[in-house]
């Protein structure tokens, strides 16, 4: 049950990350702005803080949402806020010089920066994005908060049957460091 919740929000928050990660270097200023709020929001409350908010305080306003989907929004926000930075801080640390090239070869602007200047931030920021996926996996035990029974949920009930609280975290802990280590592996290839 955890991968159905870290893979869409993994792609999800990679996507809103990188949108909002460009917007704040390359947009209007009301863009720039917004995209900011965004950022400071989702960076700035706790996450199990947003889980709480999107699983039990939407409600109060006549929004109700199942937990999975209160869990994948409140990981693929959250996700998306630090992506952003990483982004941000990539595209910064490229050369003007580059866009101004691009541009006196006729390049358009949004070409400038989807063909040449974006390919060498997400190559930057991948460490930062790798470390982030890697957040996301353990992150996701946070979803049996909000009544989402992934792993964590799950060996929660068993133990509390069973009364066997050391050795089921201790083989639940063992699940998350084998999924960390393989997204670790696989994310060195990548680099």
């Amino acid at each position: 049950m955890s991968l159905l919740l870290i893979f869409p929000s993994a792609v999800f928050g990679l996507a809103i990350g990188v949108i909002s990660g460009v917007l704040r270097v390359y947009g209007t200023p009301l863009l720039k702005r917004l995209t900011g709020l965004y950022v400071l929001f989702f960076r700035g409350f706790p996450l199990l803080v947003q889980l709480y908010l999107w699983y039990f305080g939407l409600p109060r306003v006549g929004i109700y949402l199942s937990p999975y989907v209160s869990a994948v929004l409140g990981f693929t926000l959250c996700s998306g806020a630090y992506h952003s930075e990483y982004i941000r801080g990539a595209l910064l640390s490229i050369k003007k010089g580059q866009l101004q090239a691009a541009r006196s070869l006729g390049f358009s602007s949004v070409q400038s920066i989807l063909s040449i200047l974006l390919p060498q931030a997400v190559r930057r920021a991948l460490p930062g994005c790798g470390n982030e996926l890697i957040y996301l996996i353990k992150y996701s035990s946070l979803a049996y908060m909000v009544t989402f029974m992934e792993l964590t949920g799950q060996a929660k009930i068993l133990a509390n049957y069973y009364f066997k609280y050391l050795e089921i975290f201790l083989i639940v802990g063992a699940v998350y460091l084998v999924m960390v280590s393989f997204a670790t592996w696989g994310l060195n290839r990548l680099e």
